[in-house]
């Protein structure tokens, strides 16, 4: 086998940076500013795509659902939180374990790893910058919310940048996130997950998604490393 032996792709809200009500802020600011009104009711967030996110938005404003009104929220999504950069590191931080990690698996020969995030792709930048993460991670072979409106879509992008490193068979990728939408995304891609219960999800509503392999958090990280390597029947699907 030549090149890495794993590709390891990370959430990034909640599972590495945690930031609860921000990203409300920010919709309430690029909504107002792209449309010119106020957003009303509320959003869930939780491990979706943000063009899964903008679209329902639309949906719940009667405003009809274009690629020119997508693009223009998702334009104004992307100002708000670079105007708002200085800002972001007081409502937010790293989750313990975090930094610990992606430093390990950074120097880890058979691992090469990037992020499969919900976030537009200047944004997850942004929030992985302002904490010195930003260089930890490929993001060549990552993919974004606006990449796709399918999570377990981005995984298929992902796979297919890293493709000039090697071809990785779906039981050599993993995935480590917070939310069922992550543990769907896996599922349906047919690829392995470590996940985390870092987020609003418990442990047992992680399970009962579909996780079979899943962690309280970050904080130990032999316990993370054994489980990332740990052949699971998930390494057994095709995709």
């Amino acid at each position: 086998m030549t090149g890495p032996e794993l590709l390891v792709l990370w959430d990034i809200d909640n599972t590495l940076i945690t930031a609860r009500g921000f990203g409300k802020l920010m919709y309430d600011e690029a909504f107002l500013g792209a449309f010119g009104r106020a957003l009303n009711g509320p959003v869930d967030f939780g491990g979706r795509t943000e063009l899964d996110v903008i679209a329902e938005v639309l949906r719940q404003h009667d405003i009809e659902h274009t690629d020119e009104a997508s693009q223009l929220l998702a334009t104004a999504l992307a100002n708000a939180f670079h105007a708002r950069r200085e800002d972001y590191p007081v409502h937010a931080e790293v989750l313990p374990g975090a930094l610990q990690a992606l430093e390990h698996f950074a120097n880890e020969p058979r691992v090469h790893q990037g992020v499969l995030t919900g976030n537009l792709r200047s944004v997850a930048l942004l929030k992985m910058e302002v904490f010195g993460l930003a260089h930890l991670v490929d993001w060549d072979v990552s993919a974004f919310g606006d990449d796709h409106l399918d999570r377990a879509e981005l995984v298929t992008f992902a796979r297919e940048r890293a493709r000039h490193l090697r071809p990785f068979t779906p039981d050599e990728v993993v995935l480590i996130g917070d939310t069922p939408h992550d543990v769907h995304a896996a599922l349906t891609a047919g690829v392995r997950l470590v996940a985390v219960a870092t987020g609003r999800n418990t442990e047992d509503e992680l399970r009962a998604a579909g996780a079979e392999v899943v962690v309280n958090d970050l904080s130990d990280l032999d316990e993370l490393i054994r489980q990332v390597w740990k052949t699971s029947s998930q390494g057994n699907r095709t995709a």
